[in-house]
């Protein structure tokens, strides 16, 4: 059988449903392999929409997304997907080109060492040097891009191997059991909440998984603790529920710090320190138990008390049913907190001012999305909005980066999401400079017939950095810029384009857009005049009634 044949029958093999990606010379027999396969391949118009693609694949599903890039220029534009995938959590897989490596006429052009370029930003890189071990390889990639903590895998495939002839073999896919924590450190970690008197449930990332929700939600239920999550963290329990005091889209200085510094016991699960500080460790102060299927990573603002390692829905499960003594836990102060979070979350929500202010879109989204909608953030200041202010309802409904926090996923994950829940309403939120630097994936969504709307946010600026400048005292400098008009921009790919002229044109659009079917891309200028106000100033002067 020839190697590129074998490495698209291993593929098949894991139930790999898509390859994203932009082919070079060196993946002809790789393509010509696919071409009968049943994988569908999507072509994309940058590495890095395949890229992030794939990585949202993996996010959604638990399953490997695969993408595909050339060598050279083709395999570093996939750098930063690997690096959102690996910091991220994200279960993918890159194969990549390279020039033949038994003989070669083309000395080093575009030669780079791929295979040490992925290294610090996989799990496992591995250039395949002989066909027989493709099968193997690919199984094993697979098994350590899944493993706790699931990342991204890279395979290099030279255009000799590919074409050479090997056995036709296959592996099978080896399901796993995750170990358990010990009897005596859960009794451990019983023992400290029942021993606490304000205790307080924090929920991360890895927490993100369905059996994990389940877990939760009834733990939730049977303890009666008040929680709060990381940004990725969010919608693990439905965030309606009575006891969900918010989120930490800041490390310090807000409202829900208040209800963090009265803790005296933290029980943080699925977090670890890739994600930005939910909250900062002080030596002498509150006691944190650490629950994740690993051990923490201990940095200067975090190290936990006890580690509770193992599968985390087990843990949580046999933690709601050990804890019976807490009588004296005082839990008024966060319950009455959760009033004035309400009130101050909500201040902004019908003020109907132009351009919009992010607090009223958000507000303006929930108001209209349905529970199971998925909105896709790109990475900007509008992400802090959204975190403290969208309510999620489920898991993986907001869709957001508090790892890499790579400009210019977006409109990618969004793509995915949408494949993936076809039935599902998706919406892109996208500052102007995110969304120019992968605008092209538009004739992508396009070409794909999909039904997306895109929400652009234009400030004309990179508003985070500004609002970073601004805290700083630093003058307003080099960070404007001009943008060209997105509604004639998206047109020009076949897609829907607006201009939105005021709140009420706004609101009616969306309606339409949400009901219609096609890509439809909504330019929305945006007021961020109370950034640096409200995050900067106000919320660093506020008092908590300790």
């Amino acid at each position: 059988m020839k190697a590129a044949d074998l490495f698209i029958k291993a593929l098949e093999n894991e139930g790999v449903e898509y390859i994203f990606g932009v082919p070079g010379e060196e993946n002809i027999d790789f393509l010509n392999s696919l071409k009968n396969s049943t994988i569908r391949f999507i072509l994309t118009r940058h590495e890095q929409g395949a890229g992030f693609m794939a990585a949202t694949y993996g996010r959604l599903t638990g399953k490997p997304g695969v993408c595909l890039a050339t060598l050279g220029p083709g395999a570093t534009n996939l750098v930063t997907p690997a690096a959102f995938a690996q910091l991220g959590a994200m279960p993918m897989l890159l194969i990549t080109g390279q020039k033949p490596i038994k003989t070669s006429k083309q000395g080093q052009f575009q030669i780079l060492d791929v295979v040490e370029l992925m290294r610090p930003v996989t799990k496992f890189s591995k250039q395949i040097v002989n066909g027989n071990t493709i099968a193997s390889l690919v199984r094993e990639a697979f098994r350590l891009a899944i493993e706790e903590r699931p990342g991204a895998v890279h395979l290099e495939l030279p255009e000799d191997i590919a074409q050479e002839d090997c056995a036709e073999i296959l592996y099978p896919a080896n399901g796993s059991v995750r170990p358990h924590a010990a009897a005596a450190v859960l009794d451990q970690a019983s023992a400290m909440i029942e021993a606490a008197t304000r205790p307080l449930l924090l929920i991360g990332a890895g927490a993100n998984r369905k059996k994990v929700c389940q877990a939760l939600t009834a733990f939730v239920e049977a303890t009666g603790m008040p929680f709060f999550t990381t940004q990725m963290g969010k919608g693990v329990v439905d965030e309606r529920h009575p006891l969900y005091l918010g989120t930490a889209a800041l490390s310090d200085h807000d409202f829900l710090h208040c209800a963090i510094d009265k803790a005296d016991l933290i029980i943080n699960v699925g977090h670890d320190v890739v994600e930005k500080p939910p909250f900062f460790m002080e030596d002498g102060g509150k006691q944190v138990i650490h629950v994740n299927f690993l051990p923490a990573t201990v940095d200067a603002v975090y190290f936990p008390q006890l580690n509770v390692v193992g599968d985390i829905a087990y843990s949580v499960e046999q933690l709601a049913k050990r804890i019976k003594d807490k009588q004296h836990w005082d839990l008024s102060y966060f319950k009455s907190l959760k009033t004035t979070l309400e009130q101050t979350l909500t201040k902004y929500f019908t003020d109907s001012r132009f351009p919009m202010l992010p607090q009223r879109l958000v507000h303006l989204l929930r108001q209209r999305l349905a529970d199971d909608a998925i909105v896709s953030l790109d990475n900007g200041i509008y992400k802090l909005w959204f975190a403290r202010n969208y309510p999620c309802y489920a898991a993986n409904t907001l869709l957001l980066d508090n790892a890499l926090a790579s400009m210019g996923a977006g409109l990618s994950c969004a793509m995915m999401a949408k494949m993936l829940h076809p039935d599902t309403q998706v919406v892109a939120v996208c500052g102007d400079g995110g969304f120019m630097m992968n605008s092209q994936e538009l004739e992508t969504a396009v070409r794909l017939k999909l039904n997306l709307v895109v929400i652009i946010l234009n400030d004309q600026a990179y508003g985070m950095i500004k609002w970073k400048q601004q805290d700083m005292g630093f003058a307003n400098f080099g960070l404007e810029y001009k943008n060209p008009d997105f509604a004639a921009y998206a047109r020009s790919y076949g897609a829907y384009g607006y201009r939105i002229e005021n709140d009420a044109h706004f609101q009616q659009t969306l309606d339409t857009c949400l009901s219609a079917s096609g890509v439809h891309v909504i330019e929305l200028p945006v007021d961020y005049s109370l950034n640096h106000e409200i995050l900067n100033v106000l919320l660093k002067e506020k008092t908590c009634e300790l």
